[in-house]
């Protein structure tokens, strides 16, 4: 794997509204799944959804992957794990969902950049409170 600035990690139980006829988890919700672990992980930058747009900005995904490798049941308890692998240009976040005997369940990965809220544009830099923010929460990690 790249290097890891930092990451992030949210525990969950697979409830009965995200399994299909199956029994197993419907391939939809691991986005959803992403969305909230990548919210842990602005939260422990201190620049989280709200505070972008507070700042004036949002940050769309502009591209999601998935690999399933194996999958998730109704009642597993599952853990699943971000990594921030770039920030100044853009947002790149890889992730993985590990099953209940710690198996990769599926892999991830999301890439968002700034967009400026009011005008709509796209911005070729993130905002210098995000870039700020996330080089305050690396050198403390690192400390």
């Amino acid at each position: 794997m790249e290097k890891v600035l930092l990451e992030a990690e949210m525990p969950f139980k697979v409830e009965f509204y995200d399994v299909d006829t199956m029994g197993v988890v419907w391939h939809g919700n691991y986005i959803k799944y992403m969305e909230a672990v990548r919210c842990v992980l602005l939260d422990k930058i201190g620049y989280g959804y709200s505070e972008m747009m507070k700042e004036g900005f949002a940050f769309p995904v502009i591209t999601i992957n998935l690999k399933y490798v194996r999958s998730l049941v109704f009642g597993e308890n599952a853990v699943i794990k971000a990594y921030l692998l770039e920030y100044k240009d853009r947002l790149r976040i890889k992730y993985e969902v590990l099953n209940s005997a710690g198996m990769v369940a599926t892999k991830g990965e999301t890439v968002q950049i700034a967009v400026d809220w009011n005008t709509k544009e796209t911005q070729f830099e993130s905002p210098e409170l995000f870039v700020q923010r996330v080089e305050e929460t690396i050198g403390n990690k690192a400390r």
